[in-house]
């Protein structure tokens, strides 16, 4: 079983500029509750007991947003509000039976060299790998479904999902062979290629389950020209070149991203719209807005 999860989270935001000089962007509410927080919940419902967090040392505030507030809800107790005390209670709830853990990358290096920096708390395990620009709607949770086929095939397995050709360009495709239902094994990775170039319309999500395998091949790996060691590269041109199995699975649920402002902003509407207390009210505010 996968027990322990990487959340790289040590980026620069830059997307998110000026606002993610003071809110990291995995604190931007996605209707009413950060991105981060889907990640943990899918993590959890996945059967996840610990939480890696790849960290800069100037941004913790994540583990602020985590902790207890006893002040506060000593507070809500006396004005008897009990509404917004129910709000915390599900905060510390959904942390309940979860371990957090982090770790600090100096550099953003690249997605391969964060994930590098959580080698020692992972301990030679297998693990999940989350990035909390992926958000998911899925009667399963979408972790759990991957978890599902290492379980059977012992080998790292990567979450894709079909696109439009007109979009594949500005993800990293995958060339496949398929081996059942949704199941492939992967023999080609192409980040972001032209669309004449991409080997078909698959795309890289980001979840992953990596093997400790994965790691030996990340510490060995050279930078690339920027000076970054890219996860999607160590698999293609290390991995695959040496005749090592790696699967794709194609996942169940809505996939929604939050890795830029308007991919954020269709998130939030989705969220938004999709909430059991305030969708409906939300559905028919909108019925009178003008387009």
């Amino acid at each position: 079983m996968i027990r322990k999860a990487i959340v790289p989270i040590a980026g620069l935001a830059t997307r998110f500029l000026p606002l993610s000089k003071v809110v990291p962007k995995e604190l931007w509410p996605l209707a009413d509750i950060p991105s981060i927080q889907y990640v943990i919940k899918e993590a959890k419902d996945s059967g996840i007991k610990e939480i890696i967090f790849v960290l800069r040392q100037d941004n913790k505030k994540i583990l602020d947003y985590l902790k207890s507030c006893h002040k506060t809800e000593k507070l809500l107790k006396e004005k008897k509000r009990t509404d917004i005390l129910e709000e915390l209670k599900s905060l510390e709830d959904l942390c309940s039976d979860l371990t957090f853990s982090y770790v600090l990358q100096a550099k953003p290096l690249g997605d391969g060299h964060a994930i590098l920096q959580a080698a020692k708390n992972v301990r030679g395990e297998a693990v999940a790998c989350m990035f909390p620009d992926d958000i998911f709607d899925s009667e399963e949770p979408v972790l759990l479904q991957l978890a599902n086929i290492f379980k059977t095939c012992q080998k790292p397995v990567i979450g894709l999902r079909r696109l439009p050709k007109d979009k594949i360009s500005a993800y990293g495709a995958v060339g496949v062979e398929k081996i059942a239902n949704k199941l492939y094994k992967i023999k080609k990775i192409v980040e972001k290629p032209a669309l004449e170039d991409a080997p078909s319309d698959l795309a890289i999500v980001g979840r992953y389950i990596l093997t400790p395998e994965v790691f030996d091949y990340l510490k060995k790996a050279k930078p690339s020209k920027k000076e970054e060691i890219i996860l999607a590269e160590v698999f293609e041109n290390q991995m695959l070149k040496e005749g090592k199995v790696i699967y794709g699975y194609e996942f169940s649920g809505e996939w929604l991203e939050a890795g830029d402002k308007l991919k954020w902003l269709k998130s939030t509407i989705y969220f938004s719209l999709h909430h059991p207390r305030y969708g409906p009210q939300i559905k028919e505010y909108l019925k009178n807005i003008r387009f």
